[in-house]
């Protein structure tokens, strides 16, 4: 196939690249490059070191004998060259990554809100938009999150997507429907997501477009087959407070001797897949279209849910680091319950990793590797989420002052 991969420099974008090129599809790379922007502005870096993308391109054909094409488009901003670009590429697929990923740094300050919602909303929006202008029936995989479900736990495992619900007419007659299941964002980046499955409904609806949403959790681990095989390939490995993940951060902290910082309880539970089966998903996914005229298929891409503390006792447990518990940046429950389905996947043959399947010694051999560049400045949360906290601050073990 012909497949274009938004975003294809970044965290999950990048190694998919690799994964669908080895495959033997014909890969092209759209992105601006933004995320390397942004640790410009928040002055972090990937603990891996990151090549910069012609090195990455050059080293891949290097290593594998393909060839991946990159173009530098804004998708948000430049719907002239998104639309140019796919009439010259009619893809067969496009696998959509090009949103700004984080939800600290989207409850950062105003400004990070409002980039937050023009870069993905005009993004999504404007690649439907082209999608039916230029009449093309390619497959739209979009990397959506299990965060528009919220984390009230409700006590009952969460539908792929879809809730079916049974209302009782004005004569006391029930009609039964199928929604979307009702979102409770917790962040401006949960919320962006949120309003891409609203774009994805009208426009699967009215014009057809054959759209995957892929609702996935914290990513977990760095390397994958593929991004192994050179140094220039490596991923990247985000641990600031504003896109390093919760178990990244953990692991940096334990190999650099601090105390883990937990927020608030721990009790927060969360949906967990490793890089390696984002990558394998993104191909099932692939290969299983919707036919068109099918509403979305929503698939809920997780391998487990575990609390943040259990993840943290988890690392502990292998490093022997102690815990620390600092204040909640974020508005949410001390502690909740979460189940979610991921039957569709499993159906499909994947066989998820699990935390407990040791492959954390494998990441802990990349932080140990990268350890000089670790920069504990940069590891507090610094984005509050309710105006009551600010401008405080939060506690910092690390450092031993205010965040």
């Amino acid at each position: 196939m012909r497949i274009m991969v938004l975003g294809g420099d970044g965290f999950c974008g990048w190694p998919t690249a690799l994964r669908l090129s080895r495959d033997g599809h014909e890969v092209t790379i759209v992105d601006n490059l933004s995320h390397r922007r942004i640790d410009g502005e928040l002055g972090v870096e990937s603990l891996t070191p990151i090549a910069d993308i012609d090195e990455r391109l050059a080293a891949w054909q290097r290593v594998s004998g393909r060839s991946i094409a990159f173009r530098n488009v804004d998708i948000a901003q430049d719907y002239d060259g998104l639309r140019s670009l796919l009439s010259e590429v009619d893809p067969d697929a496009v696998v959509h990554f090009a949103e700004q990923r984080a939800a600290p740094y989207s409850m950062r300050n105003s400004a990070t809100k409002r980039y937050t919602i023009d870069n993905n909303i005009n993004a999504t929006h404007n690649l439907l938009v082209a999608l039916v202008e230029l009449d093309l029936d390619a497959h739209l995989v979009h990397l959506g999150t299990m965060g528009v479900y919220g984390y009230s736990g409700d006590g009952f495992e969460i539908p792929e997507g879809y809730l079916d619900v049974s209302v009782s007419n004005t004569e006391g007659q029930a009609a039964t429907r199928c929604i979307l299941y009702p979102t409770q964002p917790g962040s401006v980046y949960h919320l962006s997501k949120s309003l891409d499955q609203l774009l994805f409904q009208f426009y699967a609806r009215n014009d057809r477009l054959r759209i995957t949403d892929l609702h996935q959790g914290i990513v977990w681990g760095t390397q994958t087959e593929e991004t192994r095989l050179d140094d220039a390939l490596v991923n990247r490995f985000d641990y600031d407070g504003d896109y390093g993940t919760v178990l990244n951060r953990f692991l940096v902290e334990a190999v650099n001797g601090y105390p883990l910082t937990v927020h608030g309880s721990g009790g927060q539970t969360r949906a967990f897949i490793n890089i390696q089966d984002t990558v394998r998903c993104v191909a099932l996914a692939l290969a299983h279209p919707p036919p068109r005229g099918e509403r979305v298929r929503i698939i809920n891409q997780l391998a487990e849910t575990q609390s943040v503390k259990g993840v943290a006792e988890l690392v502990a447990s292998i490093t022997g680091a102690q815990l620390a518990h600092v204040d909640n940046p974020r508005k949410e429950a001390e502690s909740n319950s979460l189940q979610a389905s991921n039957q569709t996947f499993r159906t499909l043959g994947l066989e998820p990793i699990l935390l407990r399947d040791a492959l954390l010694n494998e990441t802990l051999e990349v932080v140990e590797r990268f350890k000089h560049r670790f920069n504990p400045d940069v590891v507090p949360a610094r984005s509050l989420w309710t105006r009551e906290n600010r401008p405080g601050v939060l506690p910092d073990p690390i450092g031993g002052g205010a965040s």
